[in-house]
């Protein structure tokens, strides 16, 4: 069984048999090092804030983001409270009369709001080769575990796979407040001006 714990993607050999592992950035020894484990000791005390905070957040992005034409916001599922690692929009073209995504979405990081994301470069947990196969790596694992499907988290796997999928983070603390509401006037400016852009 490999001992390496999260080594860098770059050091792997690309036709390394384990290099398709390589994005999860999960350590293979199911353990983190004294120094990470300090850390989240210390913060674990403030993890009720920080959920707080985002929600608070989240509550004003969402509810901001939802009266912005071209913007649709994901809704969060009934019975479910979210940590609010990001906020998911689906950008609605035909709103704007046709302007291409790759068009607005250069504009957002024109006007600074350079939070503004677009999903690709990674995919929902479970699709990943680690929760499809973990035998390669860990070949005790039992094969009855139960393995993911596609399907399993809709939400995700719809934002990772939707074209016009648009992300931002969740800020927790207060003063991040004022870069919420840049990236808010960044996205009405663009909207309420989307035929300059044509």
């Amino acid at each position: 069984m490999p001992i390496w714990s999260s080594i860098p993607a770059t050091l792997i050999p690309e036709g390394h048999p384990l290099a398709r592992y390589a994005v999860t950035g999960a350590g293979l020894k199911l353990r983190i090092h004294p120094l990470a484990a300090a850390i989240a000791h210390d913060q674990l005390d403030r993890l009720d804030g920080y959920l707080a905070g985002r929600a608070e957040t989240a509550r004003y992005l969402t509810g901001q983001l939802a009266g912005i034409p071209g913007l649709e916001v994901t809704t969060v599922p009934d019975g479910m409270i979210p940590s609010w690692y990001g906020l998911t929009v689906t950008y609605r073209p035909g709103e704007l009369g046709g302007l291409p995504i790759e068009r607005f979405h250069q504009a957002l990081i024109a006007e600074g709001a350079t939070e503004f994301d677009r999903p690709g470069s990674t995919c929902p947990m479970n699709q990943l080769p680690l929760y499809q196969h973990p035998a390669s790596l860990f070949p005790g694992h039992p094969h009855s575990h139960r393995k993911y499907q596609a399907g399993d988290f809709p939400v995700a796997e719809h934002a990772h796979a939707h074209a016009h999928t648009i992300k931002l983070p969740v800020w927790h603390r207060e003063q991040d407040l004022e870069l919420a509401e840049q990236h808010v006037r960044a996205a009405i400016k663009i909207s309420d001006h989307h035929k300059e852009l044509q």
